[in-house]
């Protein structure tokens, strides 16, 4: 077995972080960055982002092979139609099909399905093709899933499941989206 390979003592976890507040994903980061620092292999998947340049992507490229962040989104989804809708669902059939390659492959410790949820909220990616996918990860491998309005199948599967609640959020107040705060 490899260096960084996964340890055969672990339960690898099923992980959702969901709700309507802010700090799915940076939980979720945070939790990656934690075990980085404990040696293991960490790939982030993000489905809906893309383009944008998120101040976690600088940081994934000082730590190293170990921590890696795939951007495969087209970004915001929500009303997409026509040929935009058609980008959007073909970024996350790719990104579907590499974090599949990527659970089965074994290669990782802890593998991040960013924004998944919104993605089959969207109906870019089937929840029986989630649950599917959980079922075939290895059994030390851990995945968090984020995203809103999390499936109650996924709920269901999961280990652990967080909801992050907004109770207050400057947005509201026409606080624009910050550097380092919110990208």
């Amino acid at each position: 077995m490899r260096e960084g390979a996964i340890v055969s003592d672990t339960k690898g976890l099923i992980i959702v972080h969901t709700g309507n507040g802010k700090g799915k994903t940076t939980a979720a980061l945070g939790m990656a960055l934690r075990a980085w620092g404990q040696g293991l292999r960490v790939l982030i998947v993000q489905f809906i982002k893309g383009n944008w340049k998120y101040g976690e992507l600088k940081a994934a490229e000082a730590l190293g092979p170990n921590f890696v962040i795939r951007q495969m989104g087209e970004g915001f989804v929500k009303d997409a139609k026509g040929e935009a809708a058609a980008d959007h669902q073909s970024a996350a059939n790719e990104a579907f099909e590499m974090a599949k390659a990527e659970i089965i492959s074994g290669n990782w410790n802890l593998i991040i399905l960013d924004e998944i949820n919104y993605a089959v909220k969207f109906g870019l990616v089937s929840v029986e093709d989630v649950i599917a996918l959980l079922d075939q990860k290895p059994e030390q491998m851990h995945v968090v899933l984020t995203g809103r309005d999390a499936r109650d199948e996924i709920i269901e599967k999961a280990d652990l499941v967080t909801e992050m609640r907004e109770i207050k959020h400057p947005y509201k107040k026409g606080i624009k989206a910050q550097k380092g705060i919110e990208f």
